[in-house]
């Protein structure tokens, strides 16, 4: 039965049964001798077949197989009949069995096994890949693994256990030592091997073992090594591809950057030079206006006057007829005395001497001339075009300063020093602006009663200086200005009618709620300038205040919004205050409200209540300029198209922040802040693109147009002057896909770091003409 060879953990007990077998062969009978030169002339042949190359050494090309080993009874070795058993004495020395032998107990050294009674030491195979031994009445057998072959025709030869390489004929074999192929004729002679062949085959089988190992493992390294020398070749190859496309990039840009440049430079003078004779025009224009309403109000003025001076000469020429026509009566008599015509001489008495009378009578006036014949003479003079000096009556003794035009009566910068007294009961308007009038008496408008407007500005009144009752008789007041006085209180008993009140510029200390009482129809308050604050403000003082539409509180020392303001309310007005927060309730009553100025304030973004005005639907205008804010706030209201934020520290415009509004804002003002190139987002503008209509990021530290603005598609004037923008890409200010009419009007980019040269000449292609392009002057790198 044959023995195969591997390389599994039994190789080496297997070593050692060959060795064992050798010494057998060694030790053998005659007989055994004689059979192995019988079967000399067999061995010649096969060595003969070793040196032709057909050995197990040399197997045949893409095939490694391991030899095969069969062991074969010689003489004196007992054969069990039935079974494949082989006898050997060297057996009785082994002692040690491995684990995975099956042991079944035998008698007295013998070994019975499936009936059969096998001798002591004796081997034999029961099926292909188990050998069984008999030892000490014991049966080991060991299970053969048998190793895996890689080759296209698995072959496993008859009685074997194991599979071997072949070529396409299956039906070519070796022989049982290995060294020869031989056919599957069974009467061939087979001889047994010698130590030297098992030996051989044994170190060629582990040579063939180490060669293929090691022809697999430079074949594994050469295969990994050709990889990362073609990965490190790709990525080599990739660096310098990118390298070259980036430097040639780097060059158009430039060149484009040049030309773009050169072409800027050029539109930004043009463009310059248009609108300063666009701003020229205006200019122009506007004084033009100006003159032409200054003519038309002196001329009118001129008008009133003539027509006054025309009157006044109609009376005086009346009066100078009447006292011409009085000195020719006069004259007539006179004369007529002097000839005697008029009176008869006394008769003479015989005893008086006979005198002259040397008083006349008194001479009578003439009878006075009718209306009509007074027109006729006024007539006559001016048809003879005669010229008189005119002497203008100041009627009620005016001061020195004063003069009256139709219902108006001026006395600014005069030096009064008291209230003067008037009986004009026609005035209209009277103005003592500039003066240092200290005080108003009771009884001071008594004589013009009807005035309607009434200018006190720039004085020295004190609340305790004017009278409770001095404004009481003024039904038809409608203005009174008290600016830039001394007052501590808004003065008591004002007319009802007043619609317009001005106390800026004083030093109120607080109002009551009874401060505006009865002040029903007050349209306009103004009280700026003054010592007020939320502590010294009631409430309630505006209750009274049922039509109030503007509302002036700049330069006090309010740090809230004061509370109870008027539902009726349209402007607000709360500059140079200390406010700090705005809460959410302060404008829950003021629906109406439409414009907010709040510049000059400490306010904060987290400081203003997300409800304090985003559901308003009439706040159309909001001044934060002069704040503390580093961001665009949220929450802003929704109707909202008017937003100035300028002098403050914001750094960023988050996205989406004007997204709600609607019909979206239209004027934004982000001047003189912290914006730089990481500010605006992608989104920062998203909902104002239809809506916006002036743009104001000057005075920045942006490196680059911002994005967004391309897609304004009714944006008319954009202010990126004075940042630190080095280029202008061809989509950063016009969309070049759209294809609707120009709106850009007036475009600002000076100093900046932009090279005219690389401005392309579509960057501003939505500009309506090049001179409003303004590119110089530029920064020096």
């Amino acid at each position: 039965m044959g023995l195969p060879i591997w390389r599994h953990k039994g190789m080496r007990w297997w070593l050692v049964v060959a060795s064992l077998w050798l010494l057998v062969v060694l030790t053998v009978s005659d007989d055994q001798a004689k059979i192995r030169h019988r079967n000399q002339d067999g061995e010649i042949r096969r060595g003969k077949r070793k040196r032709d190359g057909q050995g197990p050494g040399r197997a045949r090309a893409g095939h490694s197989r391991p030899p095969k080993i069969r062991l074969v009874p010689g003489p004196g070795i007992p054969v069990v009949p039935g079974e494949n058993t082989l006898f050997m004495e060297s057996y009785k020395n082994l002692q040690e069995q491995h684990s995975s032998y099956n042991v079944i107990p035998g008698k007295q050294g013998q070994c019975v096994y499936r009936g059969l009674t096998m001798f002591n030491q004796a081997v034999w195979s029961p099926k292909p890949c188990v050998t069984c031994l008999c030892t000490g009445g014991r049966v080991v057998c060991d299970e053969i693994t048998c190793p895996v072959v890689h080759c296209h025709f698995p072959f496993t030869p008859a009685g074997e256990c194991c599979p071997v390489c072949m070529e396409s004929d299956p039906d070519l074999s070796l022989d049982l030592s290995g060294d020869s192929p031989v056919g599957n004729d069974p009467g061939e002679p087979v001889s047994p091997l010698t130590q030297e062949e098992i030996q051989r085959i044994l170190w060629r089988e582990e040579e063939e073992h180490r060669e293929e190992e090691e022809r697999l493992r430079k074949k594994d390294e050469a295969r990994k090594k050709r990889r990362k020398q073609r990965k490190e070749q790709a990525e080599k190859q990739r660096k310098i591809v990118e390298e070259r496309r980036r430097e040639e990039e780097e060059a158009l840009r430039r060149q484009v950057e040049k030309e773009e440049e050169e072409w800027r430079r050029v539109m930004e003078e043009e463009r310059r030079r248009q609108v300063e004779k666009m701003r020229q025009e205006e200019e122009d224009r506007k004084r033009k206006e100006a003159a032409e309403r200054e003519a038309r109000e002196k001329e009118r003025k001129l008008e009133e006057e003539r027509w006054r001076q025309e009157e006044m000469l109609r009376k005086e020429l009346l009066a100078l007829v009447e006292e011409e026509e009085e000195e020719e009566q006069q004259e007539e008599v006179e004369e007529a005395w002097l000839r005697g015509d008029v009176f008869e001489m006394p008769p003479k008495g015989p005893e008086e001497p006979e005198k002259p009378d040397l008083f006349p009578a008194p001479i009578p006036r003439p009878p006075a001339a009718t209306e009509d014949e007074l027109k006729e003479m006024v007539a006559e003079v001016e048809e003879e075009g005669e010229e008189r000096e005119v002497l203008v009556v100041n009627r009620g003794g005016l001061p020195p300063g004063c003069y009256i035009s139709d219902v108006t009566l001026t006395c600014e910068n005069a030096k009064l020093i008291y209230f003067p007294p008037l009986a004009i009961p026609e005035l209209r308007s009277l103005s003592l602006e500039d003066n240092n009038i200290s005080s108003i008496p009771e009884e001071a408008f008594n004589g013009i009663p009807n005035l309607e407007w009434i200018n006190l500005k720039k004085n020295k009144l004190t609340s305790a200086g004017i009278d409770a009752k001095a404004f009481k008789g003024l039904k038809m007041l409608r203005r009174l200005y008290l600016d830039g006085n001394l007052l501590e209180a808004v003065p008591a008993n004002l007319p009802p009618t007043l619609q317009e009140l001005k106390i800026s510029e004083n030093r109120l200390r607080g109002i009551n709620k009874h401060s505006f009482q009865d002040l029903s129809s007050l349209v306009i308050l103004e009280l700026e300038g003054n010592l007020l604050s939320e502590g010294n403000v009631d409430p309630l003082s505006f209750t009274p205040l049922k039509q109030l539409s503007y509302l002036r509180l700049g330069r006090n020392h309010f740090r809230t919004i004061p509370q109870g303001l008027p539902i009726s309310l349209l402007e607000l007005y709360l500059e140079n205050n200390l406010i700090e927060e705005i809460s959410e309730t302060v404008f829950n009553q003021t629906h109406s409200l439409n414009v907010v100025s709040l510049r000059h304030n400490r306010l904060e973004e987290n400081r203003i209540a997300p409800l304090a005005w985003i559901n308003h639907r009439n706040l159309e205008s909001i001044d934060l300029s002069h704040n503390h804010l580093y961001l665009v706030p949220s929450y802003l209201p929704r109707s909202l198209v008017h937003l100035v934020l300028v002098g403050n520290n914001i750094e960023r415009i988050p996205g989406f922040v004007f997204a709600h509004m609607d019909p979206g804002l239209e004027y934004l003002y982000l001047s003189y802040n912290k914006l730089d190139g990481e500010a605006i987002e992608p989104e920062s503008f998203f909902g104002s693109y239809q809506s916006m209509v002036e743009l104001c990021l000057d005075h920045n530290q942006l490196v680059s147009v911002p994005s967004g603005i391309n897609e304004m598609t009714n944006l008319h004037f954009l202010r990126l002057n004075n940042n630190m923008i080095r280029s202008i890409s061809d989509e950063g200010i016009c969309d070049p896909n759209h294809s609707g009419d120009t709106t850009l009007v007036a475009l600002r980019l000076e100093n900046n770091y932009i090279d005219p040269q690389k401005i392309s000449p579509t960057a501003f292609s939505c500009v309506r003409s090049s001179s409003s392009v303004v590119l110089k002057p530029q920064k020096t790198k």
